[in-house]
């Protein structure tokens, strides 16, 4: 019986190389046609494996059927990337403009890509079904939830979930997971206001929307410490703020943008309550008046306790007790949550850390593909551990 680590060495080219051409053609969410046709055709030339293109637009998905009664494990890889100008100088750099994968999502898909091939050859050694999901729009405004709605979970019913990311914030060659909530639950906001624009020799004569907006920035930064329980992690970010067009003319109108972000789902549910009466407080102030959006992200991620037990056994296996970690919680949001409300589900960090290294979502992030050979291994012997006949 051939060893996992010789079986995953074998792929080690494969992997680099699946890697580096998707990292070239990286596409924003719901947007990812080309990804989309690579992961099928490379999903199409592994044997016994069922492949489903176009759901929820670009989504793929791929059904690999032992012909054995058993539970089904769904592995997820999200598959869009950022609306960056890649800098990191590779000679496998973005060929298209405004678009990077700075958030290692290519090395997700060549993961899964990779751990569909070693499991269809070994597919005698265990029971069941593996569903490998290739998801649009993680970053936003989320594939996940689509996915579901058309059905991925239920043709075989889908009882086990696992996903992983790189992660910086752990040490290179470390794995990393815990219990419990892993990532903060999401909301995007937009607020318009609508004052009167003017001369900016004659501010008696307007309502400065731009002073206005300013006033509320600084009102939002302290929702958090005055508005929410100081034992409830909360995060409330403005991110953007447009208003204005001349140095000498008071704008009318101006536009924030921002997120929240929380670990608590009864916060999550009532921060349009928490925030609006600040805006409405600061323009009624201001004589300016307002319009207010709150959109719903996704859900806190949580880790199912039985699930990571399984997972830290298995890492034992793959790196040793030295290098298995417990990674912190993050504000960090994922839709893979939307999943783990209706399986039991288990998210797990590669740790790509090391000094002087870009963050994610950096135009000069990139990480050491060696890294993904342990992602392949911990998956293959994961839904080895979770579907095994032995």
């Amino acid at each position: 019986m051939t060893d996992i680590k010789a079986l995953v060495a074998r792929e080690t080219d494969r992997l680099s190389t699946i890697r580096q051409a998707l990292h070239q053609i990286p596409e924003t969410g719901f947007a990812e046609k080309k990804t989309a046709r690579f992961v099928a055709e490379q999903l199409y030339g592994i044997p016994d494996i069922q492949v489903t293109t176009g759901i929820a637009k670009t989504g793929v998905l791929g059904l690999l059927k032992t012909g054995r009664p058993g539970k089904t494990l769904l592995i997820r890889a999200d598959m869009d990337a950022l609306p960056i100008s890649e800098e990191t100088g590779l000679a496998f750099s973005s060929t298209h403009d405004n678009a990077m994968h700075a958030c290692g999502h290519d090395g997700n898909m060549a993961m899964v890509l990779t751990t569909a091939r070693i499991l269809s050859t070994i597919k005698d050694r265990f029971s069941g079904n593996v569903t490998f999901m290739f998801q649009p729009a993680e970053e936003w405004p989320g594939g996940a939830k689509p996915m579901i709605e058309a059905g991925i979970l239920q043709d075989p019913p889908v009882d086990f979930a696992v996903a992983c990311h790189l992660w910086p914030g752990l040490p290179s060659g470390t794995l990393g997971v815990k219990s419990g909530v892993l990532m903060a639950a999401t909301t995007v906001f937009e607020i318009e206001i609508i004052g009167r624009g003017g001369h900016g020799a004659m501010p008696h004569q307007c309502v400065d929307a731009l002073d206005t907006a300013a006033q509320v920035v600084n009102a939002l930064q302290r929702v958090v410490s005055r508005k929410l329980n100081p034992l409830t992690p909360s995060v409330v970010t403005v991110g953007s703020l447009h208003a204005g067009s001349a140095p000498n003319t008071i704008p009318g109108k101006a536009v924030l943008t921002g997120t929240t972000r929380t670990y608590d789902k009864s916060v999550w549910h009532n921060f349009h309550n928490i925030l609006e009466p600040v805006v409405k407080g600061v323009c009624d102030a201001m004589g300016a008046s307002y319009k207010f959006t709150l959109t719903p992200g996704y859900p806190p991620l949580e880790n199912d306790p039985d699930m990571v037990d399984i997972m830290k056994k298995t890492m034992l296996k793959v790196v040793g007790q030295d290098r298995v970690m417990k990674p912190e919680s993050t504000m960090g949001g994922e839709d893979m949550a939307f999943v783990f409300e209706k399986t039991k589900g288990c998210y797990f960090f590669i740790g790509s850390g090391y000094d002087g290294c870009a963050p994610l979502h950096n135009a000069t992030f990139d990480f050491d593909e060696t890294l993904l050979q342990l992602g392949v291994e911990t998956q293959v012997r994961f839904a080895l551990d979770l579907l095994s006949d032995q």
